[in-house]
């Protein structure tokens, strides 16, 4: 049987289509490198930290990352989950803050830390202007007098009453470190629970005229609600004192020692993932947002704009609006081998 014998015409027609084809193909694998690759990110439970995730999802989607509804925990065990391969990324890694996190999940030997998200982040102690200034208040041992910490006492037992963080939470260690280390444990209680909820409460005082101390951390709302230097001032330490005893760090802003290392916010990703995905590595190696922004953002939460339908067009109008950045994270991504 004599195989049949197609037209010079009509081969090479056959080769251009398959020829084209193949170049759509490969143009849509450059395009889309992580094309069908499941992702499963991992976020702190903090409505207020979720923008910037909202962005680092939407960026690995336009990368054609199969990305998942994100698990949502405390730091301590998002770090165990990263190390572990429960979960793939996450962008809400303080590097001095949550160091002993990462370190007691693995640290280098199983996660990869991927450039800074939000650098020049801070955390500090502060009170209302107007009792710093009527009573000359610029130390956090200040408090150690009871005559000062009786000004901001609101339960009645003689002991100034100090906003604090989450039960969980890096920050958590270095203030009960504090307490300890500058003699305040006779002169001031701290209150955890719901930050937000407490924090809320202490605005209401300010607003009543009322003396206010709190711990709080940039970027988010309240910085925004309680304005540094108009509002509010941060409180000095004598000298730096954190728990791991690594106190050559920088923990100074604007010639005050907050007694926090000045940190930086970064992504990490499983190390296995990583090696596997060199397009979202790089993606979350050159994102980066200001701690404005995130400020900004959770300012809009603040006042309702707080649904997740609402963070994530907050997080699409970011996108919109640093367009031409935020393709070139895409290219770099697109990039990468």
């Amino acid at each position: 049987m004599s195989k049949l014998k197609l037209p010079t015409t009509l081969l090479k027609c056959a080769t251009a289509l398959t020829l084209t084809a193949a170049a759509l193909c490969a143009h849509a694998s450059a395009d889309k490198p992580g094309d069908g690759v499941k992702v499963t990110p991992i976020f702190p439970s903090i409505a207020e930290e979720r923008f910037r995730g909202e962005i680092a999802m939407q960026g690995l989607r336009d990368l054609g990352y199969n990305v998942q509804e994100p698990k949502e925990t405390e730091y301590g065990v998002m770090m165990m989950a990263l190390g572990n391969g429960d979960a793939d990324f996450t962008v809400h890694l303080w590097d001095k803050l949550h160091a002993k996190f990462y370190q007691q999940a693995g640290g280098d030997d199983v996660m990869v830390k991927a450039g800074d998200i939000m650098p020049g982040v801070l955390q500090g102690y502060l009170i209302d202007k107007k009792t710093a200034d009527a009573y000359h208040i610029k130390y956090l041992t200040d408090l150690k007098k009871p005559e000062i910490a009786k000004l901001f006492d609101t339960d009645g037992d003689g002991k100034a009453d100090m906003t604090g963080c989450n039960p969980g939470w890096g920050c958590e260690l270095i203030i009960d470190h504090h307490m300890k280390a500058y003699d305040l444990g006779k002169t001031v209680k701290v209150n955890q629970g719901s930050y937000f909820a407490l924090m809320a409460d202490t605005i209401t005082r300010y607003k009543e005229g009322k003396p206010i101390l709190y711990f709080t951390w940039v970027p988010q709302w309240i910085a925004t609600v309680l304005v540094e230097d108009k509002d509010v001032v941060w409180l000095e330490v004598p000298k730096t004192d954190l728990p791991d005893g690594n106190n050559d760090v920088d923990t100074m802003y604007k010639g005050k020692n907050l007694g926090f290392a000045v940190d930086k916010i970064e992504a990490v990703l499983n190390k296995d993932f990583a090696k596997k995905n060199p397009a979202a590595l790089k993606f979350l190696s050159v994102m980066q947002i200001s701690t404005a922004d995130e400020s900004a953002q959770n300012l809009k939460m603040q006042e309702g704009e707080k649904k997740p339908a609402d963070i994530t067009r907050h997080a699409k109008e970011w996108i919109a609006a640093h367009r031409q950045q935020y393709d070139a994270w895409l290219q770099a991504a697109r990039a990468a081998k």
